[in-house]
């Protein structure tokens, strides 16, 4: 494949676009703006994966790879003009923090196996945080993140507070009772926050089921939603 840009010269682009001779709808855009770009084009990445797996169409990953860099330059590009920070600071600080993180690879440190990897990572990533302005709690994941996603990654930390670990057979069971509670707020014409605090309560449970199953969520609803949409196209046509 022939190359006809460069990453400074995609840089220079975006900078044209903002610009004061540039395009009208690149110049209005601000970090608060493109958020739920980056969110649809962060997906559109997984897309492209699953399509790669499935049948080895490399051509959208790589499309849909360059629409996440654009989001990044894009972002950076803002940032520059409002004097907080440029690109060029943002690839010294993920390269200094991937050798931060990998004492192993560019220090001294010896690991017997990724698990070691992950347990240097989580040491090294909350000491990092300490005395930053980012929320501290050790159960804090994005508010942004979906639910189901947010909700297993929640669990996993929580396990590791021994009160908060449940059983395989605990789950279900409370499952099973919070279902029973569901229908019987619905059948009594209980008032629907009453309903949807329940509903909550059983898709909470299911997630942190599913992590103990070594299930994702997120996974598992998608393909569903697959399987389904299939079903319905097929009586369609």
């Amino acid at each position: 494949m022939k190359l006809e840009y460069d990453f400074e010269q995609l840089c220079d682009i975006i900078e044209k676009l903002r610009s004061e001779n540039g395009c009208p709808w690149d110049r209005e855009q601000t970090h608060d703006s493109l958020k739920n770009c980056m969110i649809e084009e962060a997906y559109e990445v997984v897309d492209g994966i699953n399509q790669f797996t499935k049948n080895g169409d490399y051509d959208n990953l790589r499309e849909e790879l360059g629409d996440v860099l654009l989001q990044v330059v894009m972002h950076s590009q803002i940032a520059k003009e409002e004097g907080l920070f440029t690109v060029e600071e943002v690839i010294d600080e993920i390269a200094k923090k991937m050798v931060r993180r990998h004492p192993h690879v560019f220090g001294d440190v010896q690991v017997e196996d990724s698990a070691g990897v992950l347990t240097n990572w989580e040491e090294i990533k909350k000491e990092e945080k300490k005395g930053k302005t980012v929320e501290s709690s050790p159960l804090y994941v994005p508010s942004s993140f979906p639910a189901l996603l947010r909700a297993q990654k929640i669990v996993k930390k929580s396990n590791k507070i021994k009160n908060m670990v449940y059983t395989k057979e605990e789950l279900f069971s409370k499952m099973n009772s919070e279902t029973t509670t569901l229908q019987a707020l619905y059948q009594e014409g209980a008032s629907i926050e009453r309903q949807k605090e329940a509903y909550g309560a059983l898709l909470y449970t299911m997630s942190r089921l599913g992590l103990d199953l070594n299930m994702d969520a997120e996974s598992c609803l998608t393909e569903k939603i697959k399987e389904e949409i299939s079903k319905m196209e097929s009586k369609i046509s």
